[in-house]
């Protein structure tokens, strides 16, 4: 299965709007604002594929020169728990280590934080509510 960057503005990238819409926003009663989406153009676009199909994506959006923010991952529900959303992390701290990047940090739901426990993300700090969730931050160093 194909993971690649994905360019902003690109078919690619609607259907990450798209899936992003499905997964994390729809259910919550959230959308996008087309400001939210505009703030993307700087950021890095990861998408995974089954044939034309984005099947899962996350987002990477600078903080500093050391640092970036892991955002907006969703793998889709007939590809979950079958280790794609695990090979989107490899191959999203690839990325960011190609990009200059020693660490990664996201605001992680609550639900989610054994998977990146499991991937060597350490949760910093007291859980905390976004986008009507409980998440906690967490943080790995990539080197």
């Amino acid at each position: 299965m194909p993971l690649k960057i994905i360019d902003h503005g690109s078919k690619e990238y609607e259907q990450m709007i798209a899936l992003r819409m499905d997964i994390l926003r729809r259910p919550l009663g959230l959308s996008f604002t087309p400001e939210d989406l505009e703030k993307e153009k700087n950021d890095i676009l990861i998408g995974a594929f089954d044939d034309d199909d984005l099947v899962a994506c996350c987002l990477l959006t600078r903080l500093s020169t050391t640092t970036c923010k892991l955002r907006q991952m969703a793998v889709t529900q007939q590809m979950q728990r079958n280790g794609l959303g695990a090979a989107m992390m490899y191959y999203a701290e690839r990325v960011a280590k190609g990009a200059g990047f020693s660490s990664i940090v996201m605001n992680a739901r609550k639900t989610a934080v054994g998977f990146y426990e499991k991937l060597g993300y350490k949760v910093e700090g007291e859980e905390f509510t976004e986008v009507t969730l409980p998440h906690f931050l967490m943080q790995k160093q990539i080197f």
